[in-house]
């Protein structure tokens, strides 16, 4: 996995949105639930965010809302505020771009103690031989399919911007 941090981060996730989204003519307002969606305004982004920080409970450790989709794509706000537990997603590769924060991200190596938890996602108890990367807004990410991962949080919170690529 490449990691592309800081002013590179955010033009290449610019130009990566810009070039597959099409745009809504001035003043148009979008759709109001993600399945109708192909486009958020940067705006958007940060008031979900902000929603979705307001509507949290203090145990909460973790919140996830779709922005936009399509049949084989969704891009969604994520809010760690805990750590969660190592997964895998046999058929998604995840691409994600950190809004806010820092972190941690272990990657690779062997989900140890594999369960089904749903379809899409399987959660592990750890990580072994997994590589370990900081995480800082701006950061760009890309986990392919079957790839164990974690997000460790620094601080306060860590957001994404994350998108599920289905490779199946």
């Amino acid at each position: 996995m490449r990691m592309i941090r800081g002013k590179q981060a955010i033009a290449l996730a610019v130009t990566l949105v810009a070039a597959t989204l099409p745009t809504y003519a001035a003043g148009q307002v979008a759709a109001s639930t993600p399945a109708d969606r192909d486009f958020a305004s940067a705006s958007e982004v940060r008031a979900q965010a902000a929603a979705m920080l307001a509507e949290m409970k203090p145990e909460q450790g973790f919140a996830w809302r779709p922005l936009v989709k399509d049949s084989a794509h969704v891009v969604a706000v994520e809010i760690w505020k805990k750590p969660g537990r190592p997964a895998v997603h046999p058929a998604e590769a995840e691409y994600a771009i950190v809004l806010e924060g820092a972190g941690t991200l272990v990657s690779g190596g062997t989900l140890v103690a594999p369960a089904t938890r749903r379809e899409g996602l399987v959660e592990g108890e750890r990580i072994e031989g997994g590589t370990t990367r900081p995480l800082r807004a701006g950061d760009v990410l890309l986990i392919p399919a079957g790839v164990p991962h974690w997000f460790g949080i620094t601080g306060e919170r860590l957001v994404l911007l994350g998108t599920k690529l289905a490779t199946r």
